[in-house]
């Protein structure tokens, strides 16, 4: 299998994530899980500190005062890995209020944190979609960005 974290988050989400909180199995119950659907074990590894890293973020981060009038510079690293359709994507997102300054932050912070060299589009709706998930006040948001995802909707003009 050439399975990579968001993979395996993926998984998680539509399989663990979305169910209430008193039927989601431990940690050790979910690897063990994600090792009989055929993820790897460092894989899986790197997909449970990815979440770990993010929660910790989400915890940590203090919400601002926003700004509607920013302007995001990426820079060099950022460019590489997140290319002209994410980059366009994390505007359209910004435009349509589903991201604020600090969920694009997060965002970006998660998909450099993944350990490839491009992140696909598809794989920033998913980082997008797990950001906004556990954010206080970003339920709207949430619900708008997994429509996004799972009705497949028209392409963000950029």
């Amino acid at each position: 299998m050439n399975e990579n974290v968001v993979d395996i988050l993926i998984y998680l989400f539509e399989n663990f994530m979305d169910a209430e909180l008193s039927s989601q199995p431990d940690q050790t119950v979910l690897q063990e899980e994600l090792m009989q659907a055929g993820f790897p074990a460092p894989m899986i590894k790197k997909a449970f500190h990815w979440l770990d890293e993010l929660a910790w973020r989400q915890s940590a981060c203090e919400q601002t005062a926003h700004i509607s009038q920013a302007i995001r510079i990426y820079t060099v690293q950022e460019s590489i890995r997140l290319d002209a359709d994410c980059r366009g994507m994390l505007l359209f997102l910004e435009q349509h209020e589903i991201l604020d300054q600090v969920s694009r932050e997060l965002v970006i912070d998660r998909a450099l944190a993944l350990d490839t060299a491009h992140i696909s589009v598809d794989d920033l709706r998913w980082i997008v979609l797990l950001v906004l998930m556990n954010q206080p006040g970003q339920e709207s948001a949430f619900v708008r960005m997994e429509e996004l995802i799972y009705n497949d909707a028209p392409r963000y003009l950029h």
